[in-house]
């Protein structure tokens, strides 16, 4: 009987998951990376949400259109900004390497589909640091962007 215990002793130490939550996890664990891949999309599109860094969103609601600064202005400040490109330049494929490693949840298809449908909303309400390093990565890769 005292291994029992031990066993539950282990047990309560790890994270305490609902049963429903255990099976759930078992069932993702046998997915492929493709069929995770397809879940996670439809999950988002199911319950309307991204999977983008809580920072952006919450950064995004400070910011009204009238304080954005002009296109292309410089700002010093701490305000949200946001980052649109609107040129993919002649090598799509380093715009978009660049894309996938400004944002990782980036799949080939959607960052793909950036290159084509400019203007292309790439961060919204960010901080500046945020937005210049990005711009800085995507006009490395000959994209054109503005940062509002």
């Amino acid at each position: 009987m005292t291994d029992d215990v031990k066993k539950e002793e282990v047990k309560k130490e790890e994270k305490s998951l609902s049963k429903s939550v255990e099976k759930l996890v078992e069932e993702i664990s046998k997915l492929s990376v493709l069929e995770l891949s397809e879940l996670v999309n439809a999950l988002q599109d199911k319950l309307g949400v991204s999977a983008m860094p809580m920072a952006a969103p919450s950064a995004a609601v400070a910011t009204t259109p009238g304080d954005a600064p002009a296109a292309g202005a410089d700002t010093d400040g701490g305000g949200a900004q946001n980052l649109v490109m609107t040129g993919s330049g002649d090598n799509k494929i380093a715009v978009i390497k660049a894309l996938r490693e400004i944002n990782q949840n980036w799949g080939l298809k959607e960052a793909k589909d950036m290159t084509e449908q400019l203007p292309a909303d790439i961060i919204k309400g960010g901080k500046p640091e945020e937005i210049k390093d990005a711009a800085e990565k995507l006009k490395a890769a000959g994209a054109t962007v503005e940062m509002k």
